[in-house]
């Protein structure tokens, strides 16, 4: 008699632990074949692939995003507030004035930066030694990547010495799926191409949240190279599903008309008049243009007078406006000195802050003990 997807899937656990070994599904499958055939199974090859990722990747903690932490597109509001409650918790800890728990005693994670980072990198670092994990690090530049590896053999060579959770950041779109897709243990994205940076567009939304409460109904501007920015992408997502409203703004050839269906469609709208919303938006965050995605072509050289928050334009916002950057900064580009450095209104140093407890939260959950 055949057997039902939910007995399949439980036979093939029953096996033990023989089948969860980190090497690529392609050779688990003659295994699987096999022990299907002997046991009288017949799995469809639709129904086998996907029987291979549920049980060579077992759920570490039953959330939206699985084992891993890849995007901020398609979580919800609920999932989405419950990590920001958790990071907010964090923050004592984050900065020194508490201790933490130690639930990563006896993890290891490593680091695989593929591109340039001050302070994604060291916040992960901080993040999984307060909770208590042993930490690698490892660049481009010093590694086998130089020589040709690929992401994906670089990625399981580094998890075969036994680390519990990779943190991913390359310059493809989609490269942290796709080491996820190749290795079993967890794996967190701190950065992919154009594609999305999700812990950055968390300690966004935990910043804005702490000093604006609600995010529904708020009105939020993010200015710049917003084609090339992974971080607007996962920023508006975070924001949109919790109610706030995205304007895009930005010359023409930065900000598509296209881009806001791109990316979530509701709630958002673009600009290319930064003056006509400056006094009307709860807060702005500026990114800085991308030269090294060949971004300031076709930019007028008089990008600062046209959409650079200068001192005259930080007057013109409200008074209680908040003042966001990812970094790093161009000063005197996209920001002014005075208007960074605002003790008022600007809250960049405060991300940075935000930035260490969200990704302390994310590691607890993906990698933490249960």
């Amino acid at each position: 008699m055949a057997r039902s997807a939910s007995q399949t899937t439980q036979a093939l656990r029953d096996i033990g632990p023989d089948l969860r070994l980190p090497f690529a599904a392609r050779l688990r499958l003659p295994l699987l074949n096999r022990f299907a055939a002997a046991s009288g199974i017949r799995i469809p090859p639709l129904r086998l692939w996907a029987t291979v990722s549920r049980v060579t990747r077992p759920s570490i903690i039953q959330r939206s995003f699985g084992p891993d932490f890849l995007a901020l597109e398609g979580v919800c509001a609920t999932e989405l507030t419950s990590i920001l409650d958790d990071a907010e918790r964090l923050l004592p800890c984050a900065v020194g004035d508490a201790p933490a728990a130690r639930v990563l005693e006896g993890k290891l994670i490593a680091n695989l930066f593929f591109e340039d980072s001050t302070r994604t990198r060291v916040s992960f670092e901080i993040a999984a030694r307060r909770l208590g994990a042993e930490v690698v690090n490892l660049s481009a530049s010093g590694s086998s990547a130089s020589k040709g590896e690929s992401l994906v053999d670089t990625s399981r060579n580094i998890e075969a010495m036994g680390v519990d959770c990779l943190v991913v950041r390359c310059a493809i779109s989609g490269g942290a799926a796709l080491v996820a897709a190749n290795v079993r243990c967890a794996v967190v994205n701190a950065g992919d191409g154009r594609h999305e940076h999700p812990t950055q567009g968390l300690l966004d939304l935990l910043t804005l949240r702490r000093h604006l409460g609600n995010l529904r109904g708020k009105r939020v501007a993010i200015v710049g190279d917003i084609a090339n920015s992974r971080v607007a992408r996962s920023t508006t997502h975070g924001l949109v599903a919790l109610g706030a409203q995205v304007v895009a703004v930005g010359p023409p050839a930065l900000v598509p008309s296209s881009w806001g269906a791109l990316v979530s469609g509701e709630n958002i709208s673009i600009s290319h008049d930064m003056d006509s919303i400056i006094g009307e938006i709860d807060a702005i965050i500026m990114l800085r243009i991308q030269t090294e995605r060949a971004a300031d072509r076709g930019v007028a050289p008089d990008y600062r007078f046209a959409y650079g928050l200068t001192e005259a334009r930080r007057r013109r916002l409200r008074p209680d406006a908040l003042i966001l950057h990812p970094g790093p900064m161009n000063r005197g580009v996209e920001i002014d000195d005075a208007v960074a450095d605002d003790a008022f209104s600007s809250v960049i140093f405060e991300q940075v802050s935000a930035g260490v407890a969200v990704r302390m939260a994310i590691l607890s959950r993906v990698c933490g003990r249960r």
